[in-house]
């Protein structure tokens, strides 16, 4: 069946929402898009429409001194990974793990490599960006096994003197994930700090905002069920829900969410929850915009300077992090 992103019915939302003005007209273009949404369309022809679409919503990966595609070992064959670096050489010094988003089915190392480049290129850090195996072909735990087996890897690289994990959306789940991994089973070198854009943290609990923004704001809830299905993770365990697990002594945490986003309120509530374990924490909510807006720069003109704000702030716990870890605190 074909048919536009339009609701069949008003949404009153849209109309109150207090949208900033690119993201308004954004979503007036994106929800009357011909043909079906992509929950629609199936897996594969989904991520091509994700690949299609980049250089469409986001701006091109600007050169930097090191940008090389090649594969470490996994537990189920080799996994794909890409490194970003402004700089050709470095001393030794902390790493950005980073895991891309899109519901753990759609996304890859190169849709996201604009946004992978951009925190290379601002917290002036090496990233690795790791490809890890997707739903349905290869459903949970594959996605969390590779994120932890890349991270090991890292840690145990000549020059890496601690890991920053991060991700946006479901990438921001596997990076709280992994820092649980190796916070409970220590790699050859610490989680320093974690860089969550919009993470999805608990996806068998109805927050209020997956019923406001359930529909045409990009991310619908209807999407989100296909990207549960597809996962197929028991929602009861921590390596997919982690805000059900133990959040004392992880990593200090930069959560930042959107605020019209039907799972703003999960990465809301890691962000109280892990203040409440002890962990320090730096919250922003980007006010007026959708989930997604660090890959729609380019569609959204004003997300580059919440992505800003969001790097800057890490970069911050990073260098306080770095000052802090040789005192053994």
């Amino acid at each position: 069946m074909t048919r536009d992103r339009r609701a069949t019915a008003p949404l009153p939302e849209l109309r109150a929402a207090k949208l900033r003005t690119d993201v308004a007209r954004f979503l007036g273009y994106y929800n009357r898009l011909p043909g079906p949404p992509q929950q629609e369309l199936g897996p594969e022809a989904a991520r091509q429409m994700m690949r299609a679409a980049r250089d469409l919503t986001d701006p091109p990966v600007e050169p930097l001194a090191l940008d090389e595609a090649f594969t470490i070992d996994g537990p189920a064959g080799p996994i794909p990974v890409r490194r970003f670096d402004r700089r050709e050489r470095r001393e030794p010094g902390p790493v950005v793990l980073f895991f891309h988003g899109g519901g753990f089915v759609i996304g890859d190392i190169d849709t996201h490599a604009p946004l992978a480049a951009e925190m290379a290129r601002t917290l002036n850090l090496p990233v690795l960006s790791v490809g890890y195996r997707l739903a349905p072909e290869h459903p949970w735990p594959a996605a969390p096994d590779d994120c932890e087996a890349a991270a090991r890897w890292l840690a145990g690289q000549p020059g890496t003197t601690g890991l920053i994990v991060a991700g946006d959306s479901a990438g921001g789940t596997l990076a709280t994930v992994t820092a649980m991994s190796l916070r409970d089973r220590p790699a050859d070198v610490p989680v320093i700090a974690q860089g969550l854009l919009y993470p999805a943290t608990d996806m068998a609990r109805a927050h209020p905002s997956l019923r406001d923004f359930a529909e045409g704001y990009f991310l619908t809830r209807a999407m989100l069920d296909w990207f549960v299905a597809c996962y197929a993770a028991d929602l009861g365990d921590v390596r997919a829900a982690p805000m059900r697990g133990e959040l004392a002594d992880m990593p200090p945490a930069v959560i930042m969410t959107a605020e019209c986003d039907p799972i703003r309120d999960q990465g809301r509530a890691y962000a109280a929850a892990l203040a409440k374990a002890g962990v320090p924490v730096t919250f922003r909510e980007a006010r007026g915009t959708i989930h997604g807006f660090a890959t729609l720069r380019k569609a959204i003109p004003s997300g580059v300077g919440d992505l800003t704000a969001f790097l800057l702030a890490l970069k911050a716990v990073i260098v306080e992090a770095e000052g802090i870890r040789p005192m053994g605190q």
